[in-house]
């Protein structure tokens, strides 16, 4: 199995900038991992993903140019790195895996394995 833990949120004014950290363990090779976000009353959003094979990333087109995602060396560890953060950037963020495909995971269904969560809260 796979084992998620994220940390790092936390409040922030709008403009400031916040960096997420999910660990990883287990033994099932993960051909993706990705962070998402909910809030109250709406879907949940994929934020960004990254490919355990070659590094290749995907963004939502709300977070281009203020989020970046990426991995260490050892791949135990996924970033998202948030800046220029807005209110509207408030919500649950959840760390993810999937072990299914090498095929990028359109949907959240894809995505077996999620950690518990952490809260981001930006204010004006």
């Amino acid at each position: 199995q796979v084992q998620l833990a994220e940390s790092g949120g936390g409040s922030v004014q709008a403009g400031g900038s916040l960096r997420l950290s999910c660990s990883k363990s287990g033994w099932r090779y993960v051909y993706w991992m990705g962070w998402f976000r909910q809030t109250p009353g709406k879907e949940r959003e994929e934020v960004a993903s990254i490919s355990g094979e070659d590094g290749t990333t995907y963004y939502a087109d709300s977070v281009k140019g203020r989020f970046t995602i990426s991995q260490d060396n050892a791949k135990t560890t996924l970033y998202l790195e948030m800046t220029s953060l807005k209110p509207e950037d408030t919500a649950m963020y959840y760390c993810a895996a999937s072990t299914m495909t090498w095929r990028r995971p359109t949907d959240s269904t894809n995505f077996e394995y999620w950690g518990q969560g952490t809260q981001v809260n930006v204010s004006s």
